[in-house]
């Protein structure tokens, strides 16, 4: 795995330190540390981190309030380190978007584990997002096309096949894809309607 800038949040100065020690020994960087949650948050924006450790209960704003923050406004990867056990806290954190949570004392083969599987299922999450962004600019597309053979057969009075074929021709002629032309087809149609 890369070495990874990380941001540590503790209200303890003991178990922050020990964090930060930690992510050291597994070769990460850590790039900012904070004993509050909005300590967190300017850490976040001043140094840029790709994994935050975040304890729950801390002063200003407790650790899943600043999950929730970061991982709408910049979806960095959250694990959330706590000494509560507690059934509550674990769902609060699931539903937050944290990807893991670890009870404290932390060891360096539970945290090399965490962070392991955290940036593993961060991966998995990007890609799938990019895979459902493709899929639906791909239908939007595919309706674009559509739309555009429509007014082609309407106008051209010609078959589909021969309105699509239309379109391909033009896409190979003008080097753009398909979908810009229906794009250019259905806005000239747009701008001819009163």
């Amino acid at each position: 795995m890369k070495a990874l800038r990380v941001l540590v949040a503790d209200d303890d100065e003991a178990v922050c330190a020990t964090l930060t020690g930690l992510c050291t020994q597994l070769g990460h960087e850590v790039v900012a540390t904070a004993r509050d949650g909005m300590e967190a948050l300017d850490g976040v924006a001043r140094a840029n981190p790709e994994l935050l450790l975040l304890d729950i209960e801390m002063p200003a704003m407790s650790g899943l309030q600043v999950a929730r923050q970061v991982i709408h406004e910049r979806d960095i990867p959250v694990l959330i380190i706590t000494g509560h056990a507690d059934d509550a806290f674990i769902a609060e954190a699931a539903q937050c978007g944290a990807f893991s949570y670890l009870l404290k004392p932390v060891s360096r083969e539970r945290l090399g584990a965490a962070i392991s599987t955290a940036m593993a299922r961060h991966a998995d999450m990007q890609a799938l997002k990019e895979e459902v962004g493709d899929l639906k600019q791909s239908l939007e597309d595919r309706k674009l096309i559509e739309r555009a053979k429509g007014i082609l057969m309407r106008d051209m009075n010609v078959k589909e096949q021969e309105a699509y074929s239309w379109l391909k021709r033009a896409s190979s002629h003008h080097n753009t894809r398909i979908a810009e032309i229906a794009r250019r087809v259905v806005a000239l149609e747009l701008n001819r309607k009163p």
